[in-house]
C-alpha cells in the first residue's frame, strides 16, 4: 500500500469515526434532553461527591480554555468532555432496575462480540469490508474504532461481565456454552488488537476479579472455575496464534517499541507545560502544541487543566475506586451487574490510563456510572 493510499485510508477512517461519534452523541443528547424535560434526569441517584467532581472537572476545562491557541479545537474537545460528563450523570440515574441493566449489558456484550469476531477474522481471512476493521497497516484488529488501543480495552468490560455471569448468572440468558464462546471471542479480540496496554488491562481486571471472588464466602469454587475458564481461553488463544503464524508479530509487539521514546518525551512535555500554565493550556490543546499525543489521561489533564484539574480527575478516579471496592465487599451489584467484575474493570482502566489517553473513552464513563449506580442501591444478599 502506497503512502498516498495510507493517507487516504487514514483520512477516511477518521471521517467515519467522527461521523459515527457525532451520530451517537446526537442520539444520546436528544435522549438526555427529553429526560431532563420530562423530569427523568434524576441526579439524586448520583453520589454527591462524584457529581461535584464531574462538575468541577467540566468547570476547570472551561476555565482553561482561556489559554487555548486554537479555539475551534478547544470548543470541540470541551463539548465532548461536557457531553461525557453529563452522560455519566444521566446514565447513573437511568440504571435503576434489573430490566434496564439487562438491556445495557446484553447490548454491550452482543455488540462487542459482533465487532470482535469479524475484526479478528479479517486479519487471517477475506471478510467483506474487512479492511475497515483493521489498522492502517492491516496488521492489527481495531473494529470500527480509530485505534486498536481503544478497540482492545473496549472489549474487556463485556468479557468480565460474561466471566462473572458464568459464575453467577443474573442478566444474560444465553447458554453456558454460548457465554464461554463469547468470552473466548472477546479475549481473542483483545489479543489481536496487539495493544500492550489492553493486554495488561485484561490481566489486571481478571486478577482483581479473581481475588474478590476467592475472598467471598464459598468463593473458592467460583475462583477455581474462573481459573479453568481463563486457562482454557489462554490455551485457545495460544493455539490460534500457532495456527495463524502470529507468534513473531506478537513477540515484536510485546517488546519495547521505538516510538515509546516519543511517547515518554510527550509526557515530559505535558509536565513542563503544567509548570508554565498553572490552569492548563486549554481542552484539546496538547495536540496543537505537540506533534505526539500525551498517551496518558493523567498527563493530558495536567497539561490542559493544570494541577487543580489533575487533582480533580484523580479524586474522581479514587472516589469511583473506593465505591467499586465497597460494592464488591458488600456484594452490592448494580441491579445484576456484578460488583467483582466492575471493580476489576475499573482497576484495569485506571492502570490503562497511565499509558493511553482515556478521557474521551465512552466506556470509561459508562463503567463509572455503573459503579455509582450500584453504590446508591441497597446491598444484595
Amino acid at each position: 500500500m502506497s503512502s498516498f493510499e495510507l493517507a487516504c485510508r487514514t483520512g477516511s477512517s477518521s471521517a467515519q469515526e467522527m461521523s459515527r461519534t457525532g451520530l451517537t452523541t446526537g442520539v444520546f443528547a436528544v435522549v438526555m434532553a427529553v429526560g431532563l424535560v420530562t423530569g427523568r434526569f434524576d441526579i439524586r441517584r448520583v453520589p454527591l461527591t462524584a457529581f461535584a467532581l464531574v462538575g468541577s472537572l467540566i468547570a476547570l476545562s472551561l476555565i482553561s480554555a482561556v489559554e487555548a491557541l486554537d479555539p475551534a479545537v478547544a470548543g470541540r474537545y470541551f463539548a465532548i468532555t461536557l457531553y461525557l460528563g453529563v452522560f455519566s450523570i444521566w446514565f447513573t440515574g437511568y440504571l435503576r432496575s434489573e430490566r434496564r441493566a439487562r438491556l445495557v449489558v446484553v447490548s454491550y456484550v452482543v455488540g462487542a462480540v459482533l465487532i470482535a469476531v469479524p475484526s479478528t477474522l479479517a486479519l487471517f481471512a477475506p471478510v467483506p469490508g474487512g479492511e475497515l476493521l483493521l489498522s492502517v497497516d492491516g496488521l492489527r484488529a481495531q473494529g470500527l474504532f480509530k485505534d486498536p488501543n481503544v478497540f482492545g480495552p473496549f472489549l474487556i468490560p463485556p468479557a468480565l461481565f460474561l466471566l462473572e455471569e458464568l459464575m453467577h448468572p443474573r442478566l444474560l440468558r444465553f447458554r453456558t456454552s454460548t457465554k464461554a464462546l463469547m468470552f473466548l471471542a472477546l479475549v481473542l479480540g483483545v489479543l489481536f488488537s496487539y495493544s500492550r496496554a489492553a493486554w495488561a488491562n485484561l490481566v489486571i481486571a481478571i486478577a482483581v476479579m479473581l481475588v474478590v471472588m476467592a475472598l467471598r464466602r464459598g468463593g473458592g469454587r467460583r475462583a477455581a472455575l474462573i481459573l479453568v475458564l481463563v486457562t482454557f481461553a489462554s490455551a485457545a488463544a495460544m493455539a490460534t496464534i500457532a495456527v495463524t503464524g502470529s507468534l513473531d508479530f506478537l513477540q515484536e509487539r510485546a517488546s519495547f517499541q521505538s516510538y515509546d521514546v516519543q511517547r515518554f518525551g510527550a509526557q515530559r512535555t505535558g509536565v513542563e507545560l503544567a509548570e508554565h500554565y498553572p490552569f492548563g493550556i486549554g481542552p484539546g490543546q496538547f495536540d496543537v502544541v505537540s506533534p505526539v499525543s500525551t498517551h496518558s489521561m493523567y498527563v493530558r489533564v495536567l497539561a490542559e487543566q493544570g494541577v487543580l484539574g489533575l487533582f480533580t480527575m484523580l479524586a474522581l478516579i479514587l472516589v469511583t475506586l473506593v465505591l467499586a471496592a465497597r460494592n464488591a465487599v458488600l456484594g452490592r451489584s448494580t441491579y445484576g451487574i456484578g460488583s467483582a467484575a466492575l471493580l476489576g474493570i475499573w482497576v484495569g482502566l485506571v492502570v490503562n490510563s497511565f499509558v493511553v489517553d482515556t478521557l474521551h473513552w465512552r466506556h470509561l464513563w459508562v463503567i463509572a456510572a455503573m459503579v455509582w449506580a450500584g453504590a446508591m442501591r441497597p446491598a444484595d444478599a
